[in-house]
């Protein structure tokens, strides 16, 4: 079993989505986007990690999944830094009241259905070779907050200097 490290702890509590495959039961593979928060997907102990499963589509697939398989595959990208990691574990879901609230991000307006919990068994960290970087909003936003200061700071000593001109 490979031990997560404070490298991969700091990367997983870092995301804001990341991708779960789990087998059905008849034997096929089912991939299923989650997001949520920055530090949605926690840390509980040791190699355990999970989330709060927030009401979505209401199709329940990867929660049926795991009563035939417990088998999961997750796939955690960080687009900016051209990094990913590949975890693979046993899942299975809780409804039980103190697992979920463990797992909720305070202040997210969603309602918890259930907790998923998973116990990693294997991870690998990928080549960055062919990761195309992307970045959200509030990435850019962070990237071009001193280039709009440097502007106002441009457009303010603009308004000075041609009021100097006109006298004003």
């Amino acid at each position: 079993m490979d031990v997560l490290t404070d490298r991969e702890v700091e990367f997983i509590l870092a995301r804001d989505s990341f991708y779960m495959a789990s087998v059905s039961e008849a034997g096929w593979p089912y991939i299923q986007h989650r997001g949520g928060p920055v530090g949605f997907l926690k840390r509980i102990e040791g190699n355990r990690i999970g989330f709060a499963d927030y009401r979505g589509n209401m199709q329940y697939l990867s929660t049926a999944n795991l009563a035939a398989d417990d088998r999961v595959s997750l796939f955690l990208m960080d687009y900016p830094n051209r990094r990913r990691l590949k975890l693979i574990g046993h899942a299975y879901t809780s409804d039980d009241p103190a697992d979920i609230a463990a797992l909720v991000v305070p202040d997210y307006r969603a309602v918890p259905e259930r907790a998923f919990l998973i116990d990693i068994v294997g991870f690998d960290w990928n080549c960055p070779q062919h990761i195309t970087p992307r970045f959200t909003e509030a990435e850019i936003e962070k990237g071009a907050q001193p280039l709009l200061e440097e502007l106002a700071r441009l457009r303010a000593r603009i308004e000075e200097l041609e009021g100097n001109i006109h006298g004003r």
